[in-house]
């Protein structure tokens, strides 16, 4: 017999569910439809719950943005990890390759804090930024909803800001005006001052602040770089700085703002080229791994519970072999066309000759195109014109030779390619170093290393790959090598 009751206390209203051998909470407002669950405490007093079978509610397709929710599938080690980490104190570095759920994971944690009530939470989204002003300007809008430091900021910036009402939601005219303003009264000779007003705002909080700065490695590639794509010392001096300006926050206000810096692309290849990587060292990377196929198979067979689909499983392995490296939005979004061509041809129960009919014809098709475009756009903005070139040459020797980059066609790339300072005043004149290349592909997800050469980590990256690039492709062994 199940009966359910409701309680209060510090951490809000929750549920609880009695049963006759044992008694589970579910914060969130989440209603209880399995008996099979595990209770996992963290962080105060946020509860995660460890599912077992049929979760408390059912699962949804997490479209193309990040999920959190009733979307949001797994993941719950992470995520104690990093409520404890915000617990301590510990700034953190989410790492891993696109489409792992690094957002997601922010965002579910920040949702699971909500209820729980011990933490301010800020996301803050910086990969429109094209300088450390729009940084400041943009943490500033973004703690609009935070009561407290919202009046700090407005006191602090009177004589640009106008009155505008805080609130849990927030106009989106209003802010976009608050944006326009607090921008306007911010240049490069006043962004330090401004940003230790904001950040002593935040700490002021009579809550601590979690504040989360996604596509920060964005902003650095761009600070560092510019349009040209060329690192200068004026540049690595300036990017240098707002670095400091960020570590020195963190160090004074730890305990008061806990940083989680996350990004579609890598920091740590892009400080590596221009010898910064010190100046990230107050973030404790947490690396999010592929799901194993047990998981993979686990979210296909609850979407499918959901969505009243028949996955045998025969088609829920076939549809993980063929992506290998399951990437939970891969995951979902193998389902997605899945579910959405059983739609049209009127059928419950999927076949292999359906996953192979989906693989090839959406996955690897116009559909899939439009995200797996991502990849190389950005490709082309971390590595420039010269860097994307090798880039391009080595990943499609690799997928049209079984996925493999062989040692030996990397030596002969270091000839066709030769290396060009960083610092060259063309960009077009020649690529960057081939083992730059490669520590970047190596670092977010494209390849990894084995015992005569680097490997597609993700079949569907390698087979679309492959089917855009590969077909009038000459490899390296076939062509007379002579430096470019």
């Amino acid at each position: 017999m199940v009966s359910n009751t409701v309680t209060g206390g510090a951490a809000g209203v929750s549920t609880v569910v009695q049963r006759s051998d044992c008694t589970y909470q579910c914060g969130y407002g989440r209603s209880i439809q399995s008996s099979r669950l595990t209770p996992v405490h963290f962080a105060s007093n946020i509860v995660a719950i460890k599912f077992v079978g049929i979760r408390p509610m059912p699962l949804t397709k997490g479209g193309w943005n990040w999920v959190d929710g009733d979307r949001f599938f797994d993941r719950e080690a992470e995520i104690k990890a990093l409520a404890a980490r915000v617990r301590d104190g510990t700034h953190t570095l989410l790492t891993a390759q696109r489409r792992m759920g690094k957002t997601s994971l922010v965002r579910e944690l920040f949702r699971r804090m909500s209820v729980e009530g011990s933490f301010e939470t800020i996301f803050v989204d910086l990969e429109a930024a094209a300088d450390p002003a729009d940084a400041i300007a943009e943490i500033g809008v973004q703690s609009m909803s935070a009561q407290g430091v919202w009046h700090r900021i407005k006191s602090r910036f009177a004589n640009i800001l106008p009155e505008v009402e805080f609130g849990a939601r927030v106009d989106a005219m209003a802010a976009a005006d608050v944006r326009v303003k607090l921008r306007a009264g911010i240049d490069s000779g006043t962004w330090r001052h401004k940003g230790d007003d904001v950040m002593a705002a935040l700490a002021a909080n009579e809550r601590p602040v979690v504040l989360a700065i996604d596509e920060l490695p964005i902003l650095v590639n761009n600070l560092l770089k510019g349009r040209d794509h060329r690192i200068t010392p004026e540049r690595t001096e300036a990017t240098d700085e707002f670095l400091s300006w960020l570590r020195k926050n963190g160090q004074a206000y730890r305990g008061r703002i806990c940083m989680i810096l996350s990004g579609s692309v890598s920091l740590e290849p892009i400080l590596r080229q221009a010898g910064l990587s010190a100046k990230a060292n107050i973030f404790a990377p947490l690396d999010l791994e592929p799901w194993d196929e047990e998981t993979a198979s686990a979210c296909l067979a609850e979407l499918a519970r959901t969505y009243g689909r028949d996955l045998p499983i025969a088609v829920r392995h076939d549809m993980c072999r063929r992506l290998r490296c399951h990437v939970p939005h891969h995951v979902q979004q193998f389902f997605e066309c899945l579910d959405e061509y059983l739609n049209r041809v009127g059928r419950r129960e999927a076949s292999l000759e359906d996953v192979e009919r989906v693989y090839t014809g959406d996955m690897l098709g116009v559909r899939g195109q439009m995200d797996l475009d991502h990849y190389e756009s950005r490709l082309r903005m971390v590595l420039g014109v010269g860097g994307y070139r090798v880039a391009l040459e080595m990943l499609t020797e690799a997928a049209v030779n079984g996925g493999l980059l062989s040692d030996r066609a990397i030596e002969r790339y270091r000839a066709y390619f030769p290396a060009r300072p960083h610092n060259s005043s063309n960009d077009q004149a020649g690529p960057v170093p081939v083992e730059d290349v490669l520590h970047m592909l190596e670092h977010d997800g494209y390849l990894a290393s084995e015992g005569n050469g680097y490997r597609f980590v993700s079949g569907l990256l390698e087979d679309w790959w492959r089917a855009r690039h590969g077909r009038h492709f000459v490899p390296i062994d076939d062509r007379q090598v002579r430096a470019k």
